[in-house]
């Protein structure tokens, strides 16, 4: 196989496996794809639902990764808009069709034919490898002077918490809140509070208040205090779940005001009771949103980079992949992970 393109990877071989040295060959660069030489690559907990196929998606062997950034060191013939040496990152998705109606419309996430960049076994794999590539329109540049060591995180749990803020027109007007303060849930408050909203975390530890406080909280509400919502009934334009696990949906509903929106990002399995009239007595609604299309990832990279909006991470190199997997499933990610690249 041509060793230009050989990739460098750590790959699971099964379901549950641990992460393996794995070198394949990525085949002919294609017209429209982009190759990057990976510098730092986050961690998401979605690497780890993919590499345990808990979502029936996964095929193998798979090189887990999607939060990717790095330099363009080759292009193929139809790419535009980039050039050779550029910083660039890559998210969860790495090609669409470009034809259909999502993806004219600006809605390309929602291509019927997306390929998740860590969907396994496709000629795009994932970034825990020394290269990667991507279809062009996938390839977001990034800005000048943005820290290369914590940009990556933006492109999945960057996304996935700033797209609401789009969906639903947020102004500074506006007070948003945020349930789950974790790995989304840290980067959601900074965004928030930069983009000028009155910013309210849920939560139940006291102990984590100062910081919640730090990360740009105006305000704190008790998730298990009942009084406490009673008196913010009525009173948030939008709330962010970040979580993966069940909750009292209708008490959150309960603090919306009229056409207010509680929007679901977090992949809890769940399925989600919802009193009717919790919707229908003021036009409230739930939504959800999947990270977002290649317009609004540039928007909300330069707007992180202009606002300084960045995760709080904690940074482990790419041969120590495993160890870093097995402190993110143990829970103790504070708050994101970031691989940094140390092939020879």
């Amino acid at each position: 196989m041509s060793n230009e393109n050989v990739i460098r990877a750590w790959a699971v071989k099964e379901a549950g496996g641990k992460l393996e040295r794995y070198d394949f060959d990525a085949g002919e660069l294609g017209a429209d794809d982009v190759e990057i030489k990976v510098e730092y690559c986050g961690v998401c907990h979605s690497d780890l639902s993919m590499m345990n196929n808990e979502w029936g998606m996964s095929s193998y062997p798979l090189v887990p990764g999607h939060e990717a950034v790095g330099e363009i060191i080759r292009m193929g013939s139809a790419v535009k808009g980039l050039k050779v040496g550029q910083k660039v990152g890559i998210g969860w998705t790495s090609e669409s069709c470009q034809h259909c109606n999502p993806c004219i419309g600006g809605h390309g996430n929602y291509c019927p034919e997306n390929v998740p960049t860590i969907a396994g076994n496709g000629r795009h794999q994932g970034g825990f490898a020394d290269k990667m590539r991507a279809q062009w329109q996938w390839v977001i540049p990034l800005p000048d002077g943005i820290d290369m060591s914590k940009a990556g995180p933006l492109l999945c749990g960057g996304i996935t918490v700033f797209e609401p803020l789009l969906q639903h027109n947020i102004n500074a007007s506006h007070k948003v809140g945020v349930i789950g303060i974790g790995g989304l849930g840290h980067m959601a408050i900074d965004f928030f509070n930069k983009w000028g909203c009155e910013v309210t975390a849920f939560s139940s530890t006291p102990d984590k208040y100062d910081e919640i406080r730090a990360m740009g909280a105006h305000n704190i509400l008790n998730s298990r205090d009942p009084e406490e919502f009673a008196a913010a009934a009525g009173t948030f334009d939008l709330i962010v779940s970040t979580v993966s696990v069940k909750l009292d949906w209708n008490a959150y509903l309960r603090l919306l005001k009229p056409q207010g929106k509680l929007h679901i990002v977090g992949a809890t399995l769940d399925p989600m009771d919802i009193n009717a009239f919790a919707l229908i007595a003021g036009e409230r609604g739930v939504a959800g949103s999947a990270t977002g299309s290649p317009v609004q990832l540039r928007t909300m990279i330069e707007f992180a980079a202009r606002k300084g909006v960045l995760p709080i991470t904690e940074n482990f190199n790419m041969s120590e992949v495993n160890e870093a997997m097995e402190h993110l499933e143990a829970g103790k990610a504070r708050y994101r992970i970031v691989l940094k690249n140390d092939f020879e």
